[in-house]
């Protein structure tokens, strides 16, 4: 059953993506890199993917639900913020579940590259397990520089040197 991409387990949330990309009359999913993030904050980055993801459908909603309290109107379409939406209309789980397994398969990826940041459990978020890994490695190219994760070690940070071919899974 589909539900907040959150209150299911990751292996639910795998069996059902496939369902969804199948099911759904249209789909897709884009990102905006940590770069960007820095310097348009959070906020203006997700709508900014929104938008990005709405610009490859094949398809023109009539009219957009949207988790959340805020949103940037997008081609004058009309469209509704929905508080916890996720919990209450199916196609904002399905879109939840896109985005989390999406966004597993990018850090998974990133784990490969730098395994020091444990990017395959904690996905990006400030574990003690990552912030410890920040203390002892520094930054690296993949890390949003706005979030203040460690504040007390931001001045000393050192950025590891990367290897600028590395792309991520799209």
């Amino acid at each position: 059953m589909l539900n907040d991409s959150k209150q299911l387990t990751k292996e639910e949330r795998e069996q059902m993506r496939p369902v969804i990309e199948q099911e759904s009359l249209a789909y897709s999913v884009a990102s905006v890199n940590n770069d960007e993030i820095d310097r348009i904050n959070i906020l203006q980055a997700s709508f900014k993917a929104m938008h990005l993801a709405l610009n490859k459908l094949n398809y023109k909603p009539e009219i957009l639900l949207i988790d959340g309290n805020r949103f940037k109107v997008y081609k004058k379409l009309p469209h509704h913020c929905i508080i916890k939406g996720d919990g209450m209309y199916a196609s904002i789980a399905a879109a939840s579940i896109l985005a989390k397994t999406y966004r597993d398969d990018y850090m998974t990826n990133l784990h490969q590259k730098h395994s020091v940041y444990c990017w395959h459990n904690n996905k990006g978020y400030g574990t003690p397990e990552h912030r410890n890994a920040i203390k002892e490695h520094g930054l690296c190219r993949y890390h949003r520089k706005s979030f203040n994760i460690i504040a007390a070690i931001r001045s000393n940070v050192t950025v590891v040197a990367e290897d600028d071919n590395f792309q991520p899974a799209t």
